[in-house]
């Protein structure tokens, strides 16, 4: 199964890469398939591509329903 989620961009690096974090983990990702991405910017990730930009309740909403996901699993 994959899985794409929302992540937020911290810093902007060369070469179309950005620093993103997910749950207080931070990770080197590529922005090449975007434009216009900006420090703050929520985005979808999947394998290490930023594949679309995501308004900040959606990502939230969608954290939500992970961090859910994983808590019920868990029982």
């Amino acid at each position: 199964m994959c899985l794409a989620a929302p992540v937020q961009v911290k810093e902007l690096l060369p070469d179309n890469m950005a620093k993103a974090t997910i749950g207080g983990v931070s990770k080197i990702v590529s922005m090449a398939l975007l434009d216009d991405v900006k420090v703050g910017d929520y985005v979808v990730l999947h394998v290490g591509y930023a594949l679309a930009k995501i308004d900040p309740e959606e990502a939230e909403r969608t954290l939500a329903l992970i961090r859910e996901a994983a808590i019920g699993g868990a029982a």
